[in-house]
């Protein structure tokens, strides 16, 4: 038989276990939020970043041929994601990403066009949504691979 001091603690207990389940699950939401957030940022750095090196690399160039330019503008794609062998993957991924570094190249010209210029933006854009329905991640992944570390062994 249950008494009305028994049923008063009962609802108390009930209440802190409500409280208890609510922040847990708000500590969750926010942890999912904080770590989109977080991707969201490492993203946008590693965007400008590359882009910012594959204009000066593009820049590099001006005053030669536009292949030279755009062979150092995919050049650091290479160097930063540490390619140095290609595959079908790593071809496909440089022929699409061609397309960024010609509106890079056609925005830094500085003589009269008659054509438009391609939006870098537009086209860093549309390269990153083919990357991810071609392969099922976002391109930006690609950067966090860990290098692994090589034990250093002294000589006996």
């Amino acid at each position: 038989m249950s008494t009305p001091t028994q049923e008063f603690l009962d609802q108390l207990k009930a209440a802190a276990v409500s409280a208890n389940e609510a922040e847990n699950a708000l500590r969750k939401r926010m942890a999912e939020e904080l770590a989109r957030l977080e991707r969201q940022r490492a993203f946008a750095y590693r965007r400008l970043n590359l882009m910012n090196e594959v204009v000066k690399a593009a820049a590099s160039a001006q005053g030669e041929s536009e292949e030279t330019a755009l062979a150092r503008g995919l050049g650091v794609l290479r160097t930063e994601l540490g390619w140095t062998s290609e595959n079908d993957t790593r071809k496909a991924t440089l022929e699409r990403f061609e397309r960024v570094v010609r509106a890079v190249i056609a925005g830094l010209s500085t003589g009269e066009k008659t054509e438009p210029v391609p939006d870098v933006a537009q086209e860093l854009s549309g390269f990153e949504a083919w990357y991810e329905s071609t392969f099922g991640k976002p391109f930006w992944m690609l950067f966090d691979q860990q290098i692994e570390e090589i034990p250093l062994v002294e000589p006996c």
